[in-house]
């Protein structure tokens, strides 16, 4: 019988996604030895590459549409239907990631999940009745107000103007109309897929922890917290749920909040959905060795990410696990190391961060080559 070994990492952030990463990773054991069954997992922890490591792993239907981006320009953008065609997997990252705005007009005051939104109606007139939707990566700070208004939620001002939804309005509402929202609506489950436990406002919540790395200055971060401090108050007056305690209400620039105040949504671990999606537990199981990595490994690595759920699972049963990143950070070493099998950097000397990315997928396969050879080469052939 042939040894299976699982190839399961998480996107090298600025050089290879998932999937990318998968392929070097066994060039690298290919150039060693086929004596050995493969199993390449592309996974994601609910964020940005959810589609394409689901997509891989279950096959479906790719929709793609034109929707509203963050600065209100239209962008293309596609969201997965897969095989039960009721269950939609759809990205924020696809209409309000940060990388669809310049870095000199970053400003999450500005900026809306209005194509959020339409991507979760054009998932609904498409006949599903469940949308997951993968937060992560977001450049918005309004609440999910532009994703509801274009649900069909209306918000006016005291004066009874409509008002755009972005962060800059959050403290202007005073009237909520939800008679708009279509009756579908009513029959869909939300999920919102998320590993971050955040507050909706305060000290750790998504305005003081998230804005700054969205171009917030520290004007704009005090403006946007007393901003969601007043929706939240507004969306229990309309909907009588209090979305300000529920954990994780602050990921994404409170997105989650807008959808459980407004459509019963429900936040769930990322990692933990796209596990079982994908059947993770049984494939690591079944596996003799398990490979898995990610740019960087350092003390948040462990914290809800993609290595920490298959890190849970290699230790549930006992199956090793081989982690390889481009940097390793010290302060892991002397938590993991002596529950893994093996964390190496792929990195092989002083190298710049360009340099670094261009040649990923190179030092990554080569990492695993030689991985490969102390694992399965015979001892003769290893003597010099």
């Amino acid at each position: 019988m042939k040894l299976k070994i699982l190839l399961c990492p998480d996107s090298f952030k600025g050089s290879l996604s998932s999937r990318e990463a998968c392929h070097a990773i066994k060039k690298g054991f290919l150039r060693c030895t086929h004596d050995v069954e493969i199993v390449e997992k592309p996974v994601a922890d609910g964020g940005e590459g959810t589609i394409e490591a689901l997509y891989y792993g279950l096959g479906g239907r790719l929709i793609k549409t034109e929707i509203t981006g963050p600065l209100w320009e239209k962008v293309k953008a596609q969201y997965l239907i897969l095989n039960d065609q009721k269950t939609a997997i759809i990205e924020m990252a696809q209409a309000a990631g940060l990388t669809l705005v310049p870095l000199k007009k970053r400003n999450p005051r500005y900026t809306t999940t209005f194509g959020v939104g339409e991507l979760v109606n054009n998932a609904v007139k498409n006949g599903c009745k469940k949308v997951i939707l993968a937060i992560g990566g977001s450049a918005t700070n309004d609440g999910g107000m532009g994703a509801l208004a274009a649900l069909g939620v209306k918000f006016y001002d005291e004066n009874q103007k409509l008002l755009p939804g972005i962060g800059e309005n959050l403290p202007k509402v005073q009237t909520i109309d939800t008679e708009g929202i279509e009756k579908a609506m009513n029959e869909v489950e939300i999920l919102i897929a998320s590993d971050v436990k955040n507050p909706l406002f305060g000290p750790e919540g998504a305005a003081s922890v998230y804005a700054p790395q969205k171009g917030a200055n520290e004007e704009d971060v005090f403006f946007l917290d007393k901003g969601l401090v007043h929706f939240s108050k507004m969306i229990q007056e309309k909907t009588g749920r209090e979305v300000e305690s529920i954990p994780g209400s602050g990921a994404a620039g409170g997105i989650g909040a807008g959808f459980c105040g407004f459509f019963n949504a429900r936040i769930t671990s990322g990692i933990q959905l796209i596990m079982e999606l994908l059947n993770f537990e049984e494939e690591i199981a079944s596996s003799h060795l398990v490979v898995s990595g990610e740019g960087r490994i350092d003390r948040q690595t462990f914290y809800g990410k993609v290595i920490h759920g298959v890190f849970k699972l290699c230790q549930k049963y006992h199956t090793p696990l081989v982690l390889l990143a481009g940097k390793v950070e010290d302060e892991v070493f002397s938590i993991y190391n002596d529950k893994v099998l093996a964390m190496l950097s792929i990195v092989n000397g002083p190298i710049s961060e360009e340099e670094a990315f261009s040649k990923a997928s190179f030092l990554l396969e080569n990492a695993s080559y030689n991985v490969a050879k102390l694992l399965f080469l015979p001892k003769t052939e290893r003597r010099m």
